[in-house]
């Protein structure tokens, strides 16, 4: 497989995680953080991080969007829930295990 074919089915796999979690707003990022060790906000970072390492200006709330399909501020105040003391829990025990994002 050429390097042209890759970039573009490694993007339309991309494009299709972006658009499943967009449909999936009953998911908490703070279950994604502790089943997967990545969220919606590592994927908004993992695209900026690529933006930057292209010299691509691309401002973080622009990133977010991309990811959230709306503002970041308006996706928690519709879908975003309180985290639980448990799931509060789980997240610092599995911190270990959470995405690694160059530049952050």
């Amino acid at each position: 497989m050429d390097d042209k074919t890759r970039t573009e089915l490694e993007a339309a796999a991309f494009r299709g995680l972006v658009e499943h979690l967009q449909r999936r707003t009953d998911v908490q990022n703070i279950d994604l953080m502790n089943l997967a060790g990545f969220c919606r906000n590592c994927l908004s970072k993992w695209y900026k991080a690529a933006a930057d390492e292209r010299g691509v200006d691309l401002a973080m709330d622009l990133a977010y969007a991309a990811v959230y399909g709306m503002p970041y501020a308006d996706w928690k105040e519709k879908h975003q829930k309180k985290a639980t003391e448990e799931q509060m829990q789980t997240f610092e025990a599995t911190k270990p295990l959470h995405a690694h994002i160059s530049g952050h």
